[in-house]
C-alpha cells in the first residue's frame, strides 16, 4: 500500500509513473499528444486529449508495476502551468480548446496593461509581470471571445482551471474543483501575499470570481478518484506546478538552495524561504510550495531556449543526428575558435524579457563547423544560466559562497554542458541519482501527506547526488568569456 502514483501532465505529452515505498521507479508509461496551432503565435490543446493521455498513462503503469489500485496509497499531480480551460460545470464540457502557456495572443492586451500603469500593481500582489505567458489574460479572452461565457461565468455555470484543476475535476468525477497554491501563483490572479484571489485583479480583467478554484496546500486532500477509474476510489493528496515539484524532487527545501531544469528551456528556482523577495532584475516572485498553511517562496527566472538548441542543430541545420553527439563535437572543437551563440529564436527570456530578440552567432571563421556549432550551443545554456543567478544574487544577496546549483531535466545528462555550467558560474554543479525531480515532488506531497512515505527532513536525506561537476575554469577566463556573451546580447538587443 505505500505505492504512489504521479500524473505528470506536461506539454507535449502525459506521464504516469509509480513509485515504490523506497520511492524508487517501479511502472512508467508515457504517451504524446497532439500540439494545436490555430493562428500565428497561438498554441492549444484539446483539452479532451489531456485528460485521457493522463488516464491512460494512469493505468499502464500501474500494470507495468503489476500491482492493482489497491496497492495505490495516494496520487500526485504535477503539470504545465499557466495552460488555461474552461468548462461547464454540470457538463464538464470545456467551452473552448486550452489555451496554453506559450500562447501570446493575449500581447496586445498586456502591452496596453502596462501602458495604463497597471503591471506595478499587478507585480505587487502576484510577483509577476503583465505578460501573456500568464493565465489571466487568456481567462480574459475566452470571455470576451466565446458566446455568452461571461454572463455564464457571473451565474456560477462555468469553472476555470490550470492543467491540474481539469484533471482533478475528471478524475473525482466533477466533485471536486480545486488547485494548489503553486499553481494559483501562477495565474495573475492570485495574491501570494495575503493568500487569496484578488478581487482588484478581476474586476480589472472583468473575471468572475465564481469562475475560480478553492486553493489549498501542494499536500492536502484534493478528492478521491472515481472508482470506474481504477476499479477503486484513489485520494488524490499531492499538487504542485511542475517546476516547484522539480524543486520539490530536489529537496531544495533550505533558503538559498536553487535548482536549474533544462528541457526545452530552462527554469532556476531559488528557495527565499519565508521571504517574497521583490525582483529588480525582471525576475518572478512566486511561491515554491505551500504545506500547514505556510507559504515558502521562490525566485524563478525562465530561459526560452534550451535544450532547445540542440534541437536546432538536429533539426534545422542538421549538424547532428541525435542530441548525444553534441557532447563529443564539443569535446574536438577548435580551441582557437570563440564562437558566441545567442539562440534568441523566440526572444529572450529573463532577466532580458525582450521578445522580439533575434539569434545571432559571433566570431565565425571560415573552418567554423559542426564541432564549433555544437560547443557554443551547449556554452549558450550556461551563460544564460549565469545571467539567470547574476540576477537572482543581485535581488537576494547573502554572504558566503554560491551554493551548488541542482540540475535535472534531459539535458544535464550532458556531461561537458554541466561541467562548462559549473566553469561559468563558478560553483558546483550537483546531478541527481535521480532525474526524473518533477514526478518523484509530487509524489512527495502524496506519500508524505499519505503518511507512507517521510517528512521533509526524512526525503532531504535521500537525495542522492549522482555526479558532481567542480570549476575548473580560471577567474579571470570565467569572467572574459561572460564579458563576450554579455557584449554579444547587447548587439542583440540593440538590433
Amino acid at each position: 500500500m505505500g505505492h504512489i502514483l504521479a500524473l505528470d501532465q506536461g506539454t507535449t505529452s502525459s506521464r504516469g509513473i509509480v513509485f515504490d515505498s523506497a520511492m524508487r521507479i517501479v511502472g512508467l508509461a508515457q504517451e504524446e499528444f497532439p500540439q494545436h496551432y490555430p493562428a500565428s503565435g497561438w498554441v492549444e490543446h484539446d483539452p479532451s486529449d489531456l485528460w485521457a493521455t493522463a488516464a491512460a498513462t494512469a493505468r499502464a503503469a500501474i500494470e507495468k508495476a503489476g500491482l492493482h489500485a489497491s496497492d495505490i496509497a495516494a496520487i500526485g499531480i504535477t503539470n504545465q502551468r499557466e495552460t488555461t480551460l474552461i468548462w461547464d460545470r454540470s457538463t464538464g464540457k470545456p467551452i473552448h480548446n486550452a489555451i496554453v502557456w506559450q500562447d501570446r495572443r493575449t500581447a496586445d492586451f498586456c502591452a496596453k496593461l502596462r501602458e495604463g500603469g497597471h503591471e506595478p500593481m499587478i507585480t505587487a500582489r502576484t510577483g509577476l509581470l503583465a505578460d501573456p505567458y500568464f493565465s489571466a489574460t487568456k481567462v480574459k479572452w475566452l470571455l470576451d471571445h466565446v458566446d455568452g461565457a461571461r454572463d455564464r461565468a457571473r451565474k456560477g455555470e462555468l469553472a476555470f482551471g490550470t492543467v491540474d484543476s481539469w484533471l482533478i475535476w475528471n478524475l473525482t468525477g466533477g466533485r471536486a474543483h480545486v488547485t494548489d497554491a503553486t499553481n494559483a501563483a501562477r495565474t495573475m490572479l492570485y495574491d501570494i501575499h495575503k493568500g487569496r484571489w484578488s478581487r482588484t485583479i478581476c474586476d480589472l480583467f472583468d473575471i468572475p470570481m465564481a469562475l475560480l478554484p478553492e486553493v489549498r496546500d501542494c499536500a492536502a486532500e484534493f478528492g478521491m478518484t472515481r472508482a470506474d477509474l481504477f476499479g477503486r476510489e484513489i485520494p488524490i493528496l499531492g499538487v504542485a506546478g511542475d517546476q516547484q515539484a522539480a524543486t520539490i524532487g530536489q529537496a531544495c527545501f533550505t533558503p538559498g538552495m536553487m535548482k536549474s531544469t533544462y528541457g526545452t528551456g530552462c527554469f532556476a528556482v531559488l528557495n527565499t524561504g519565508d521571504a517574497a523577495v521583490a525582483s529588480t532584475n525582471k525576475l518572478l516572485t512566486t511561491i515554491a510550495y505551500q504545506l500547514d498553511g505556510k507559504p515558502t517562496y521562490a525566485l524563478e527566472g525562465s530561459i526560452f531556449i534550451a535544450g532547445a538548441v540542440v534541437q536546432w542543430l538536429r533539426d534545422g541545420l542538421k549538424v547532428i543526428r541525435a542530441a548525444p553527439e553534441t557532447q563529443g563535437l564539443a569535446d574536438i572543437a577548435d580551441p582557437a575558435q570563440d564562437l558566441i551563440l545567442v539562440p534568441a529564436f523566440v526572444g529572450l527570456g529573463a532577466p532580458y524579457w525582450a521578445p522580439e530578440a533575434r539569434g545571432a552567432i559571433f566570431g565565425m571563421t571560415r573552418n567554423s563547423g559542426p564541432a564549433e556549432f555544437a560547443r557554443a550551443a551547449l556554452q549558450s545554456v550556461g551563460y544564460q544560466t549565469r545571467d539567470l543567478l547574476e540576477a537572482m544574487q543581485a535581488d537576494w544577496a547573502r554572504d558566503g559562497a554560491q551554493p551548488s546549483l541542482r540540475v535535472d531535466g534531459g539535458m544535464a545528462a550532458n556531461d561537458y554542458a554541466m561541467q562548462f555550467l559549473s566553469d561559468i558560474i563558478g560553483a558546483p554543479v550537483d546531478r541527481p541519482a535521480v532525474l526524473e525531480t518533477t514526478a518523484l515532488g509530487a509524489a512527495w506531497l502524496a506519500g508524505t501527506r499519505a503518511g507512507v512515505w517521510p517528512d521533509m527532513d526524512g526525503f532531504a536525506a535521500t537525495w542522492a547526488m549522482e555526479q558532481q561537476f567542480t570549476p575548473a575554469m580560471a577567474c579571470d577566463t570565467r569572467n572574459a568569456r561572460y564579458t563576450r556573451w554579455k557584449r554579444a546580447v547587447n548587439a542583440v538587443l540593440s538590433v
